[in-house]
């Protein structure tokens, strides 16, 4: 029993120093010069599981030890970045063959915070309190007014990046500072405390 504990302590050290090394370079989406695309960042391990909920993940659970709560949620969400990475835009779609905006991040936040946010961008705007843009911590939601029928919400992953359902490229994460964002950034949200998420992250079924 003890030399199985430690060989399982040892193998999550290693997963560990995955996650915490530097990711591949970026670069500028082809099809749509207004989006930054990357399929990572620092922090997160080319070799992750897309398929392992981060709530389910003992990876997360264990660098609960180490990592104070805005690293716990940007992995978290690095995870789910993962895991709906490509799936397609669809205005009214809900899954892995098409997702809109507002449903991803519903989604999102429902399996990785359990809180169950409004299906709607105009729903959401509304949630939670409005910070400013100098002030965004990771976990919030940042709201776009681009040219059209219909606002966009992302969630913002920290370092620059926010995630979301590309209407040109499907599930992704951007860049905040793309000349394309910064025009059309609206506000942004808070829905509850970093301390409060990372808490949800790390307790699954409480709070």
């Amino acid at each position: 029993m003890v030399a199985t504990g430690s060989s399982r302590i040892a193998v999550l050290g290693v997963s560990l120093a995955l996650l915490s090394g530097c990711a591949g370079t970026s670069g500028t989406s082809l099809e749509a010069p207004d989006d930054y695309f990357t399929r990572q960042l620092p922090g997160m391990s080319s070799s992750a599981n897309p398929l392992m909920s981060p709530v389910d993940n003992p990876i997360l659970q264990v660098s609960s030890l180490h990592h104070p709560p805005p690293e716990l949620i940007r992995q978290a969400l690095l995870a789910q970045h993962e895991r709906w990475a490509g799936t397609p835009y669809r205005i009214g779609g809900t899954g892995r063959n098409g997702i809109d905006c507002s449903a991803l991040v519903q989604n999102v936040f429902n399996e990785t915070f359990r809180l169950q946010l409004p299906r709607s961008t105009s729903g959401q705007v509304r949630e939670g309190t409005q910070v400013s843009r100098d002030d965004l911590q990771v976990g919030d939601l940042v709201f776009f007014r681009p040219p059209g029928r219909y606002d966009h919400v992302g969630i913002y992953v920290g370092d620059g990046y926010f995630l979301h359902a590309s209407t040109s490229q499907g599930v992704m994460l951007s860049e905040l500072d793309n000349s394309y964002w910064q025009r059309y950034y609206w506000q942004a949200r808070r829905t509850l405390e970093p301390t409060t998420l990372a808490q949800r992250v790390i307790e699954p079924g409480e709070g």
